[in-house]
């Protein structure tokens, strides 16, 4: 098997064991991102609306690491707190995207690390 591994000190280091993400067969799977500020390593609390930018901007990082953006996301997921957070984040994410969105699904779990609101996790072509 063929798998590159991509990390970047402008998205937050992984808090256990597994990386950023991994690129295998010109796919990149990049994994779930919360709203940690890389150069502080603090979570960012407040809004939801700044915690899912914060998100967002970890992702855009990890994917421009790779060579790519946010137009090769084919896939993502959205774990949520609470779905009544759904339409503020849902506002937030898409403004990432132009077009030809990714296909995506939005559950809601009990908890998340460091109790946070929201992760967002994303597969992309290269």
């Amino acid at each position: 098997m063929n798998k590159k591994i991509i990390n970047t000190a402008l998205a937050p280091a992984p808090i256990g064991p597994y990386n950023q993400a991994v690129i295998s067969n010109n796919m990149i799977f990049i994994s779930g991102q919360i709203a940690i500020n890389p150069t502080t390593n603090e979570v960012i609390s407040g809004d939801i609306a700044t915690e899912t930018h914060q998100v967002m901007r970890n992702l855009f990082e990890i994917l421009q690491e790779a060579g790519i953006n946010f137009n090769h996301v084919v896939k993502t997921t959205i774990f949520l707190k609470d779905m009544s957070l759904f339409s503020k984040v849902n506002e937030v994410y898409g403004s990432y995207f132009s077009a030809d969105y990714p296909a995506r699904e939005t559950v809601a779990v009990k908890g998340l690390p460091k109790d946070v609101n929201v992760e967002i996790s994303m597969t992309a072509t290269m």
